[in-house]
């Protein structure tokens, strides 16, 4: 007699357990890879966005305090005003002098090649026409000595005040001037210095109620746009020369650099009438027994190498051009030497963020390991070189 053939109920239970749990296995495999295909996309494009903010801010950093190629005032910006500063400059929503937001920067230098030369004519108010010469500073054969209606320039003398300006029109060796802002720093009499300039204020822009985070940038006058979005932090740290300024030759020689930084005094018998300071003095010399001597604090400690600079140090004067002045800045902004700049994106689907902390700044929705893409931070220094000819 031939054997029954078949499976028994029990071998039928088990070979269904066996394939349920090589079927689950499988669909666990396959919603890690889901979640792992889904999650590098968005890592990419975060990192991408990083480079792009990191990228932006270094080249313009680099930049910082390009000063004129020729001339007298040939050099840093820093020679004369502090091109760096902790806050939002320009015409529209400006911070008050004397402000600190370590969430923003402003950064002022003369473009390389730039149109520059002096004025014939005084500057007293926020619209004027003045005349200018044709010197080195100018494109040869050019009656315009470059210059050209809309573009932005800065006015500048050497008593640490300065402005900027847009060019309304130009005709023959005449340029007529706006301000962009509301109120002159102060008068600028003829042989103040005027060059093509670029102003960029970077800060963080944020909305917490909708989610909007960014890397925005500001040219001082109409542009205020975002450079990439999901900028969840950035901060601002300044390192200084420690050593105050000195002054390098005779105030009456008529091409400088006068001092190893900031603007040359007045010599020892001559005041001037638009300031506060005594005969001699201004914001980073006082005159003592005839002898001019920095006002500004030794902070080198026996070392030569660059010191933090504490916020509370870069708002509590001595002020430029004087306290009273509109558009004063603290004179330790003109040791500026470093930069150091801390930024942090974050992946912009919430579906990719966890529980708020250490690894999201804003927390989202996800649940799994494979779907975190944590914030990425990078922290960098920036030492522009013309702020450190000196060094």
């Amino acid at each position: 007699m031939r054997a029954d053939t078949g499976f028994s109920l029990v071998e039928l239970l088990l070979a269904s357990a066996i394939g349920l749990l090589l079927v689950s296995a499988t669909l666990v495999l396959t919603s890690q890879a889901e979640g792992t295909f889904q999650a590098q996309p968005d890592a990419a494009d975060m990192q991408q966005r990083l480079r792009v903010a990191v990228e932006t801010v270094t080249r313009d950093l680099m930049m910082a305090g390009a000063g004129l190629d020729v001339g007298a005032a040939a050099g840093p910006l820093n020679r004369f005003f502090a091109p760096v500063l902790p806050y939002r400059i320009g015409a529209w929503q400006p911070a008050e002098p004397g402000s600190f937001d370590t969430r923003a920067i402003s950064i002022i230098f003369v473009p390389h090649g730039a149109p520059h030369t002096t004025t014939m004519d005084s500057l007293v108010g926020a619209t004027g026409d003045v005349r200018i010469r044709l010197g080195a500073g100018c494109p040869v054969t050019d009656t315009l000595c470059g210059f050209r209606e809309g573009m932005g320039v800065v006015v500048f003398d050497d008593s640490g005040a300065h402005d900027v300006f847009t060019v309304r029109a130009v005709a023959a060796q005449t340029l007529s001037l706006e301000l962009r802002g509301t109120q002159l720093s102060r008068a600028y009499g003829a042989g103040a210095h005027i060059a093509q300039v670029s102003v960029d204020t970077y800060y963080l822009k944020s909305d917490p109620p909708s989610g909007a985070f960014q890397l925005a940038h500001y040219d001082g006058f109409r542009s205020d746009l975002p450079v990439t979005d999901q900028v969840v932090d950035l901060g601002f740290e300044y390192y200084g020369e420690p050593r105050p300024p000195t002054l390098l030759r005779s105030l009456g020689e008529a091409d400088g650099p006068w001092t190893t930084y900031g603007p040359r005094p007045p010599e020892a018998e001559v005041d001037d009438p638009r300031d506060t300071w005594p005969a001699g003095e201004n914001c980073v010399f006082a005159l003592v027994a005839g002898s001019h001597v920095p006002r500004l604090a030794d902070l080198s400690l026996g070392g030569d190498g660059l010191v933090r600079l504490d916020p509370a140090s870069l708002r509590d004067g001595p002020w430029c051009p004087d306290a009273g002045v509109p558009g004063r800045f603290d004179a330790d902004l003109l040791r500026v030497r470093k930069v150091a700049v801390t930024m942090r994106v974050q992946v912009a689907s919430s579906a990719l963020r966890g529980p708020a902390g250490v690894l999201f700044a804003r927390g989202g929705i996800s649940k799994g390991g494979e779907r975190f893409v944590p914030d990425q931070e990078i922290r960098f220094d920036v030492t522009p070189r013309n702020l450190n000819l000196g060094r």
